[in-house]
């Protein structure tokens, strides 16, 4: 079965899978986001993602991550696998940021609002700060991270593109310390502007040490650090 074939077949079961899978999460979160049940259900969801393109993940590091802090979690942006390669990978609870246009879209926007991703409208400005800071703060009350891909965007070509601030001025005026990730190969997967997916590659996905004692840190030395930090993990 040729590969433009075989996503034809694994796009629709993936997705219903995902309507199923986000139901489950939205009625549990919607009782008790910060439940173990929860995290199960979203790194199951992410194994049938796995299962169905045959996908192998090694993860390098994640030993100094202590399960009772939180962190704002920076990586690179390669592919639409990418939310599902952190779910498994990241050995601490994540919510992740999310651009205001997928709560559009039915199922997923009741389940990432029910376990408290952070929904992110680019239009509003200033009060789109006020209401990301107040989200964060929600996620840090649950001891959840928060992941965010700085480069606002995937990377079309898979280079490491420079980083916006927001991730960084949430962890400064937070005090949450910064994980640095880099992904490798999640763009041979599925390569941005197209449905195809390759079966039987290999992600690998590289923690690196957290970087703290950043409150009220300049933004752009953080972004900078930060930026460094995660291009020395992906070279």
């Amino acid at each position: 079965m040729t590969e433009f074939v075989w996503s034809w077949v694994v796009v629709p079961v993936g997705l219903v899978g995902t309507a199923f899978y986000a139901t489950l999460v939205a009625f549990l979160g919607r009782h008790d986001p910060g439940s173990l049940r929860v995290e199960s259900t979203l790194r199951s969801w992410s194994r049938m993602w796995f299962r169905l393109t045959k996908l192998d993940l090694e993860v390098e590091g994640g030993e100094d991550l202590d399960p009772k802090t939180s962190y704002v979690v920076v990586s690179n942006h390669l592919s639409n696998y990418d939310i599902m390669i952190c779910f498994l990978a990241v050995p601490v609870p994540i919510r992740f940021l999310a651009k205001k246009e997928l709560f559009d879209y039915p199922f997923l926007s009741q389940a990432m609002r029910a376990i408290g991703c952070v929904e992110v409208d680019r239009a509003a400005r200033a009060q789109a700060v006020e209401t990301i800071n107040r989200q964060a703060e929600l996620v840090r009350s649950r001891n959840h991270s928060l992941l965010i891909y700085a480069e606002g965007t995937r990377s079309r070509d898979g280079e490491l593109k420079p980083f916006k601030k927001g991730a960084f001025a949430i962890a400064s005026g937070s005090g949450m310390p910064i994980v640095p990730i880099g992904i490798i190969g999640s763009r041979d997967v599925v390569p941005p502007g197209t449905i195809k997916i390759k079966r039987h590659q290999k992600v690998t996905v590289r923690i690196g040490k957290p970087i703290g004692d950043i409150r009220d840190r300049p933004i752009t030395e953080l972004r900078d650090e930060t930026h460094a930090a995660v291009e020395a993990l992906i070279s």
